[in-house]
């Protein structure tokens, strides 16, 4: 065989070999990330409310008075003061302790004035029963009172008051604007059954309640003359 006979053989072997090779051998598969075995993330703000709930007012209850966008209300209605308030209560939101028997109890909302505007630095001043139905008429337990903020907020931290003969829960109240007439109240509890005797009880003065496992929520609104 002449040299030109081989390199042509040559040649042809090569592209034999070429040929088998390109498909036999099989392609290497791209790379795939490893998995991390973790769930893929929701949205940003998935499941996150975005407003706060609300507390419904019941029924005849003025507790979400000047709320709802109102440029007026009526003036919160005005009962006794009953034959166990003392002067002179310690400035303070919270009227317990950790050692506080009783059910939790935080109430807050604003004090208005007839044209529902925000009343600043408004005295509130509360006293109400213990657990048990008994007032504290040697000390100040659960008595105190304090000033609305800038915008008219107030907040309290309290327990559920108990029941005695003759009443039905109740949390009495007195509310004042700067420099203005003093008005006194109460507040009720919305389901109890004692409302229906109480002879004081006003279902304007019910709280909006919300039970919660740590303690119960509860807003009203006072609106209170500022003259």
């Amino acid at each position: 065989m002449n040299r030109r006979m081989l390199l042509t053989t040559i040649i042809a072997l090569f592209c034999i070999v070429l040929a088998g090779c390109a498909n036999g051998i099989p392609a290497v598969p791209e790379a795939t990330p490893a998995s991390t075995d973790q769930p893929t993330p929701a949205a940003a703000g998935a499941g996150i409310p975005t407003t706060a709930p609300t507390i419904a007012a019941p029924a005849g209850s003025a507790a979400l008075a000047c709320s709802s966008g109102s440029r007026s209300a009526s003036l919160t209605p005005e009962l006794t003061e009953g034959p166990y308030f003392k002067a002179d209560s310690p400035e303070r939101a919270s009227l317990v302790d950790a050692s506080t028997p009783g059910t939790k109890l935080v109430i807050s909302g604003y004090v208005y004035s007839a044209d529902c505007q925000p009343v600043a630095h408004a005295l509130l001043d509360f006293w109400q029963a213990d657990a048990n139905g008994s007032y504290d008429n040697t000390g100040y337990n659960l008595r105190g009172h304090q000033y609305t903020d800038a915008n008219g907020r107030y907040e309290l931290t309290s327990v559920v008051p108990g029941l005695y003969i003759g009443r039905t829960e109740h949390i009495h109240v007195k509310v004042q604007a700067p420099n203005a007439r003093l008005i006194t109240t109460q507040l009720f509890f919305p389901g109890v059954a004692q409302n229906d005797s109480d002879g004081i009880y006003d279902p304007a003065l019910l709280l909006a309640l919300q039970q919660e496992g740590s303690g119960d929520q509860a807003l009203y609104n006072f609106v209170v003359p500022t003259q």
